[in-house]
C-alpha cells in the first residue's frame, strides 16, 4: 500500500524555455501588423518625409494589440472549453504549456497597456483623435474572443478582422506621416483587408468541426468547408485582381505589381484545404495562407518604394 505522503500519480513536467513565450504571441498571426503598417507609411512617402519615429512606434504598437489579442483568444478559448491539450494549432500555451491563465490575462493587458503608452506619443505628434481610433481598435481585439458574444463566435471575424488589422491600420499609418486621409490608402487598403481576413478564414476552416461541437457559428461553419474552401481561394482572386485595376486606373504603378511573385503561395494555401478533414493536415495550408499575406504586403511595399524612387 502507497504510503498516504507519496502520490503514484504521474507528475506532468513543462518545459518553460523562450519557444514557448515566443508561440504564445501567435507569431504567424503578427503579419496581419507589421504588412499594414509597412503599406500606409510606403504610401506617405509620395505625400511627405516619413518621420521614422512615429513609424517605429506605430509598428510596435500594432504589434502589441495583435499580441495581446491573441492572448485574450488563449485566456478565453482556454475558460470556454475550447482548448485542450489535444488541440491543434500553435495555441495552447495553457493546456500545454502549462502556463498559468492568470499570467496569460496578465500578459495581454500589459501589453494593451504598453500599447496605449506609445498611442499617446502618436497622439502627441498627429491627432488626439486617434485615441479614439486606438481604443476602438483595442476594443475590438478583446471582443474578438472577449466579452457574452465574442466577434470570433459570428460569422463577422473575418470582417473584422480586415477593416480593423487592413484598412484601419492602413490608414492611421498614412495619417500619422501626412495629417491627412486620401482615396489612395483607402483602395489600396482592399486586398491587404481582404488577405487578413483570409487568415481568419483558414483558422476557421482548420478548426470547423471543433468550433462546430463548441457552439460557435463562424462563417466556414454556416456555409460548409468546400464553400469555405472556394471562399479562401476567390479571396485570393479578388486581391490580385483589384491591383491590375488600380494599376489600369493609374492609383498604383506598375512595380506593385510584383505582388503576382506571391501567386504560388496562393495556390499552395488554398490547394492545401482540399480534400483535408483533419486539423493536423491543414496546419501547412493555414501557415501558407499568413505567408501568401506577408509575401503580398512587403512585395506591394518593395514595389511602391521602388516607384518613388524612380
Amino acid at each position: 500500500m502507497p504510503s498516504p505522503l507519496r502520490s503514484d500519480a504521474p507528475v506532468i513536467k513543462y518545459k518553460r524555455d523562450w519557444r514557448v513565450w515566443w508561440r504564445l504571441l501567435r507569431p504567424h498571426t503578427l503579419t496581419a501588423a507589421f504588412v499594414p503598417v509597412s503599406i500606409g507609411t510606403a504610401l506617405a512617402v509620395y505625400e511627405t518625409t516619413i518621420n521614422f519615429s512615429l513609424f517605429i512606434t506605430m509598428l510596435v504598437a500594432s504589434l502589441f494589440i495583435q499580441s495581446a489579442t491573441n492572448m485574450f483568444n488563449e485566456y478565453y478559448d482556454y475558460k470556454r472549453g475550447l482548448d485542450t491539450p489535444e488541440s491543434i494549432g500553435i495555441g495552447g500555451a495553457i493546456v500545454r504549456d502549462g502556463i498559468s491563465p492568470k499570467t496569460v490575462l496578465l500578459l495581454a493587458w500589459s501589453f494593451f497597456a504598453a500599447a496605449v503608452l506609445l498611442g499617446v506619443y502618436i497622439c502627441m505628434n498627429s491627432s488626439w483623435w486617434l485615441a479614439l481610433v486606438g481604443t476602438i481598435c483595442m476594443a475590438a481585439g478583446y471582443f474578438y474572443t472577449g466579452g457574452p458574444i465574442p466577434i470570433a463566435y459570428t460569422p463577422f471575424g473575418e470582417l473584422a478582422a480586415g477593416f480593423f488589422m487592413g484598412l484601419t491600420i492602413i490608414l492611421i499609418s498614412f495619417f500619422i506621416q501626412t495629417g491627412t486621409i486620401t482615396w489612395t490608402p483607402v483602395l489600396v487598403s482592399v486586398p491587404i483587408s481582404i488577405l487578413v481576413g483570409a487568415i481568419l478564414l483558414a483558422n476557421n476552416i482548420r478548426d470547423l468541426d471543433g468550433d462546430r461541437a463548441n457552439g460557435r457559428k463562424t462563417l466556414a461553419i454556416l456555409i460548409g468547408r468546400k464553400n469555405a474552401i472556394r471562399l479562401l481561394g476567390a479571396m485570393f482572386i479578388v486581391s490580385f485582381g483589384w491591383m491590375i485595376a488600380l494599376v489600369l486606373f493609374h492609383i498604383v504603378s506598375p512595380w506593385t505589381l510584383l505582388v503576382f511573385f506571391s501567386i504560388p503561395k496562393a495556390f499552395v494555401a488554398t490547394k492545401g484545404f482540399v480534400g483535408k478533414t483533419k486539423p493536423i493536415e491543414m496546419m501547412p495550408a493555414m501557415k501558407a495562407t499568413a505567408q501568401t499575406n506577408t509575401q503580398f504586403g512587403l512585395l506591394l511595399v518593395i514595389g511602391l518604394l521602388i516607384s518613388y524612387w524612380l
